[in-house]
């Protein structure tokens, strides 16, 4: 797989001006197309019409990688800057497009979550990581609504400097297959650390069926690619984004 999702603006920056906030059982209104853009998410409108064909590919070819089965899908950076959270957002906005399908995106940088402030989610309630400590008991208390149709964010919670204990737990892979489920059309999209920083992304990787490597495009050097791709089972390995940063 060979794709390169187009930026809206920057994709690598994680900004949400304007945005309202969602709390974890509550319900929001459809965000408007400007919101949307706003937060370099994907719509349905003509203005972002490339971009979400670009996202769609991908989400196309993903489902034929996992032969339409519940699929876990870690979306990892080959390093800082290359727009990874940009990447998982909007796939996951792409297969929430489909009204057969469910999808949960997680976010599993630790150390610098973005996808709450992107998505205008208030996390008072927690996320990951405290469920992962046992601070929260409940799983659904860490799901929250993001105003997008069929789109639930599990965001990652209070800023950790080292994950990878809890991530490597069984907790966390119980978390995993709860978040899949058994019901058809159900996926998980995971938002992970930068692969080249820290062990964190190889270890998620053995949760996941599908990966997505995300390189910048004219940033990562070849052989730095490389050596990402080579962190994890090429059976996994499902290919490489190229994204767009102006």
């Amino acid at each position: 797989m060979n794709a390169r999702p187009d930026a809206l603006d920057h994709p690598a920056g994680d900004h949400a001006g304007g945005r309202s906030i969602a709390r974890a059982g509550d319900a929001l209104q459809p965000l408007s197309p400007v919101v949307l853009e706003e937060r370099k998410l994907i719509h349905r409108n003509d203005s972002v019409r490339a971009q979400a064909d670009a996202f769609r590919s991908l989400r196309t070819k993903l489902l034929a990688l996992g032969q339409d089965r519940n699929l876990v899908i870690l979306v990892a950076p080959v390093q800082p800057g290359c727009g990874g959270s940009f990447v998982a957002r909007n796939l996951a906005a792409a297969f929430a497009f489909d009204e057969s399908k469910t999808v949960l995106l997680v976010d599993c940088d630790a150390l610098h979550p973005v996808q709450h402030a992107s998505l205008g989610v208030d996390v008072a309630g927690g996320g990951v990581m405290d469920y992962l400590d046992g601070s929260v008991a409940d799983l659904s208390a860490i799901q929250y609504d993001t105003g997008l149709p069929r789109l639930t964010l599990v965001p990652s919670g209070r800023p950790r400097e080292t994950a990878g204990e809890y991530f490597s737990s069984s907790r966390m892979r119980m978390m995993v297959d709860s978040l899949r489920g058994t019901d058809a059309g159900r996926y998980v999209i995971i938002d992970s650390p930068p692969i080249l920083n820290s062990p964190d992304a190889r270890i998620l990787s053995d949760l996941a069926d599908l990966i997505v490597v995300v390189a910048g495009y004219g940033q990562a050097a070849v052989e730095r690619i490389d050596e990402a791709a080579a962190s994890f089972d090429p059976d996994k390995l499902a290919g490489v984004v190229f994204n767009n940063i102006y």
